[in-house]
């Protein structure tokens, strides 16, 4: 009789998630406590809605969050998965107790306003990009900004997160009961998903370029010699004319494209050529994983 081995918990990999939550956990609450709610302006997520409480009936961030986070967990449950659903308990865990218990030892950041929301975005996206990172969450929206995309795939992404964070900063901003907290809550959400993207791609990010020619072979060999790029040949056919032509594609990083581009228009003056942003290349002469 033979008998299913159940796979084996990996303990330097859960050890390696703590750590890392650890230290995106302190980015995060050292952000938002020593720095957005010193300054008092409105953020996005639960750790917006958060800090409304704090301000108004002085409760801890962090609790309040675990709190909103149980009925919102347990909903997304089946939505979301059984591994993703328990990294991200104990995520949530572990950046709350870091909120309440280890933040407050650190001194709150009593300068100027616009440093404190440039603080808070940078050090916010940092600390989210590395859970996200390990396929971890720190719950609250994205919970639920996940789950709508999930349901609802034909709804963009994009449109969710900016609907949930305009609620929340609007709120915040009704009960702080200024303009300028709007203003501040926008760069704040606006850093924070830059710095994300950033440190999620950015340091694999640069250019694709697909350039229709009839001169595919000549184009491939002479950005070769001048990038040290290989490039991909593809068939095309021109809707209107019918003519056979080549499709040279091209990835390379953001110094090389210029040089690239004007290799392909000396090769072939009559040349189509497209140049996309690409986030993340793998591959040979790139990140290989």
């Amino acid at each position: 009789m033979e008998f299913v081995k159940r796979k084996s918990l990996d303990i330097k990999q859960v050890g390696l998630d703590i750590l890392v939550d650890i230290a995106g956990g302190i980015l995060i609450a050292v952000g938002v406590y020593n720095f957005a709610s010193a300054a008092g302006f409105p953020m996005t997520g639960f750790s917006g809605i958060a800090l409304i409480f704090y301000h108004l009936f002085h409760t801890p961030i962090g609790m309040v969050s675990v709190l909103m986070n149980i009925p919102i967990a347990f909903f997304c449950y089946r939505i979301l998965g059984k591994d993703f659903f328990i990294r991200s308990i104990k995520t949530i865990i572990i950046t709350s107790f870091i909120m309440d218990k280890i933040a407050p030892l650190f001194p709150l950041y009593q300068g100027d306003r616009l440093l404190a929301a440039i603080c808070t975005g940078i050090l916010g996206g940092l600390g989210y990009a590395l859970i996200y990172m390990r396929g971890s969450s720190t719950g609250g929206s994205d919970f639920i900004i996940m789950s709508l995309k999930a349901k609802n795939p034909h709804m963009s992404l994009g449109k969710i997160c900016f609907l949930s964070d305009f609620v929340i900063i609007m709120a915040g901003a009704y009960i702080y009961r200024e303009i300028d907290g709007i203003i501040y809550g926008l760069i704040v959400s606006y850093l924070m998903s830059m710095v994300v993207d950033k440190v999620m791609y950015g340091m694999d990010s640069g250019k694709m370029t697909l350039i229709v020619t009839e001169h595919g072979a000549e184009v491939a060999e002479a950005i070769d010699a001048i990038a040290g790029r290989g490039s991909t040949l593809l068939h095309a056919e021109g809707s209107f004319s019918g003519e056979q032509k080549k499709v040279v594609m091209c990835a390379c990083n953001n110094k090389q494209m210029y040089a690239i581009r004007q290799t392909a228009k000396k090769v072939d003056p009559e040349a189509f050529i497209v140049i996309m942003e690409s986030n993340e290349v793998l591959g040979e002469g790139f990140k290989t994983e």
